[in-house]
Order: C-alpha cells, then structure tokens, then sequence
C-alpha cells in the first residue's frame, strides 16, 4: 500500500473499522495540538464537529461507528499516505473526515458548529478562527 501511486480503489478498500479501535479522545487531541499547521484549520474543524456530533444522543451508532473510524484513521500516522509524507500527507484523511460528514451531516447542529468554533478559538486563539473563517467557514 505504502511507497505505490494511490486511487480511489486503494482507499476504498480500507477497513476503517480497524481505525475505529484506533480512536481515543486524548490521541485526538494530542494529533490536533500537535500537528494542526500541517493538518489546517479547515480539516481540524471538521474532525472537531465529527467529535462533537458523536456525543449526540441524535447520532445513530452506524453513523457514530464512522465518525471514530474516520478519527481513528486520522490519529493513525501510518494510513494510506503517511501523515508525515510531505504536501500530500493529510488529504487521504480529508476524504475519511468529509465521507463521515457525509453520513453526519444531518444530525450536526449550528450548536455544534458553534461548538467546533469556540474549541479551535480555545486551543489555536482568534487568527487561526479568522483563517477558518476566509476558508469558507462565516456561518455558524
């Protein structure tokens, strides 16, 4: 899988169930402090509304299940493009991140974007928000 050119296949055959088990809400946080330049405000706040949605009691558990797949894969360094591989590394996790949007999407509230915001203000302070908010992210 590592060191080859990589398709849509190759992440189609991923069993993100072995990354649900990788999933732990301190390997989370640690991943966002530590790497959120490399991983940017735009994908950190979408693995944040992911983390808040999950603790909804509105979420389903299939849905849920993708959720801590999706933030288990993005915890793991070793997927299908190393996180630490340079420019490219984070984009297999984007599409792991957006694909548990997808089938959350309708249960994530403006309060839990409001809450994503207010986190990503706590942990990286306002000109990190502000960069968020010039990707596309005004409305709460």
């Amino acid at each position: 899988m590592f060191g080859k050119n990589v398709n849509a296949e190759d992440f189609n055959n991923i069993d993100m169930g072995t990354f649900e088990e990788k999933y732990s809400e301190k390997g989370l946080w640690e991943k966002i402090q530590g790497n959120v330049a490399a991983i940017g405000a735009n994908l950190v706040y979408k693995a944040l509304q992911l983390f808040y949605v999950a603790q909804s009691p509105q979420c389903p558990t299939k849905v849920k299940a993708a959720i801590y797949g999706s933030l288990g894969y993005l915890i793991s360094p070793l997927d299908l493009i190393p996180d630490f591989t340079p420019v490219a590394g984070y984009a297999d996790d984007a599409v792991a991140l957006g694909t548990a949007l997808l089938l959350a999407q309708m249960y994530i509230t403006d309060e839990i974007k409001m809450k994503a915001r207010e986190k990503i203000r706590s942990l990286f302070g306002e000109e990190i928000l502000r960069k968020l908010e010039e990707e596309g992210h005004k409305s709460v």
